[in-house]
Formats: C-alpha cells, structure tokens, sequence
C-alpha cells in the first residue's frame, strides 16, 4: 500500500482515534463560548506538545528502534488530541464576534505555551538517568 508498512499505518490509526476521542471527549464536556477562552482546546494542545516532545525525546534516545510506538504515540496519539484547525476557528469566530483581545492572547498564549511544553517534555525525558 504506496511502500508503507500496514502495520505502521494501523499503529497512525489506531493512535489517531484515541487521540481523538479523549479531544473529542473534553470538548464535548467544556463546549467554548466564542467571548470566552477556549480552555479544552488550548489544554489538549499544550498537554499534545508536552508530550510530543516527551514522547520523540523518550523514543529517539531513550528506546530500542521501533517502527510502531513513533507513529502509534507521536504522528497518531498527539495529531489526534492535538487540533490546530479547532484554534483557528476558534480564533475566527473571536474575531467575528468583536474579541480581537482575546483572539490575539489565545493565539500568542498557544503558540508560546506550546513551544515552552515541547521544551519541558524533552527536558523531562534528559533529567532522567538512563538505566543500563
């Protein structure tokens, strides 16, 4: 299928729906108003960036070589639980409604935030000692 391993394919996808089910989930629960911040967006996309950073960090020098646990946990866990196109709706409708402040703060808080949580999941993943 295109030189693509089934099972790393299976590992996206199973990733991806749980990914996208916990997002789901929480949004679903905490439904944002458009004068409001949206908190279940902004917190599934800072805790994805936490541990996308923990997860590639852990993956690539801490782990045997694996073709599944990448693609399972980085490309298909966090891009499921992750949304940046449910941002920029979002920040759209601020915008439409009048909420130029807000839009503009969610914006710069999410990209900050996010880049700080990769920065701490991989310096989480290098504090621990690797055991022999």
């Amino acid at each position: 299928m295109f030189g693509h391993d089934p099972r790393e394919l299976a590992a996206v996808f199973v990733g991806g729906a749980l990914g996208t089910l916990a997002r789901a989930g929480l949004e679903t629960l905490l439904a944002p108003d458009p004068g409001r911040w949206p908190w279940p967006t902004f917190c599934v996309n800072i805790v994805g960036a936490f541990l996308l950073g923990y997860f590639t960090t852990r993956l690539l020098e801490r782990l045997p070589v694996s073709s599944y646990r990448r693609p399972l946990l980085g490309t298909g866990f966090c891009g499921g639980l992750t949304t940046f196109s449910t941002m920029q709706v979002e920040t759209i409708t601020m915008i439409e409604h009048g909420h130029w402040a807000l839009a503009a703060g969610y914006t710069a808080a999410s990209i900050v935030a996010g880049l700080l949580a990769v920065v701490i999941g991989t310096a989480v993943v290098r504090r621990v000692s690797v055991r022999a």
